[in-house]
């Protein structure tokens, strides 16, 4: 009860401050005013937006500025549900959000050691195949057809796959597959999450977050990939 308290208050006080302070205002003191407005993304995304050890809210430091953009318009507009995501976002204007978006995209403090994956062998080798090759029989294409060979995404809006917590990414999945979470039309990761079986989620899931972290974590170019599928969110 008390830590919920605490969240609600830092909730309060950091949309306060997003909402009340314009966005080209000058700060009244030498500490870092987005640091100050984006108070209420780090009390549940974890200091500097590394994410926090519960693994239910992601990692959005480093992501790339296009994808962080997109997702806060999701929230806004019901793509994405999340009430206090919502309630944050709401009444704060596009240039602002975009400004967000930066500001975590250009932060990069430490990742997070990888989980071990605890699953048979046979499933992990099947999670790998779909990772790396897809499954042409069902027109699944492999996530490094999309997320990069890296798996460390793709600028300007494709995030990294690695250095995600397992029941983060198996949360995505399911809200995909089930209809809770969508995108931009076309929707390619709500087709492909449809394709994928409850045991193979988890299996990929539980692969990916055991990956080892790459030394260099910054998202391809765009010009590195050309899309297996139409992707609303990654227009080409």
């Amino acid at each position: 009860m008390n830590q919920l308290r605490t969240l609600l208050s830092a909730l309060l006080l950091g949309s306060a401050v997003l909402v009340l302070q314009p966005a080209g205002a000058q700060p009244a003191r030498a500490a870092d005013p987005m640091a100050q407005r984006v108070a209420a993304c780090t009390a549940c995304h974890g200091k500097e937006g590394r994410a926090t050890s519960d693994g239910f809210f992601p990692r959005i430091a480093g992501k790339p500025a296009g994808y962080l953009y997109n997702q806060l318009i999701n929230f806004r507009d019901g793509r994405r549900r999340y009430p206090m995501m919502t309630y944050l976002v709401a009444p704060l204007s596009e240039e602002y959000l975009k400004q967000m978006a930066e500001y975590f995209s250009s932060l990069h403090p430490p990742y997070s050691a990888p989980q071990p994956a605890n699953l048979p062998a046979a499933s992990l080798k099947r999670a790998e195949a779909l990772v790396m090759e897809g499954d042409r029989s069902r027109n699944i294409p492999a996530c490094i057809a999309c997320h990069g060979q890296k798996l460390t995404g793709v600028l300007p809006s494709i995030p990294s796959l690695v250095a995600l917590p397992r029941d983060y990414l198996n949360a995505q999945f399911g809200a995909w597959k089930n209809g809770a979470r969508k995108a931009a039309a076309p929707d390619c990761m709500a087709h492909i999450a449809s394709q994928l079986t409850s045991e193979e989620i988890g299996a990929v899931s539980a692969w990916l977050a055991s990956q080892p972290i790459p030394q260099d974590m910054s998202a391809a170019p765009a010009s590195s990939v050309k899309l297996p599928v139409a992707c609303g969110s990654f227009p080409q």
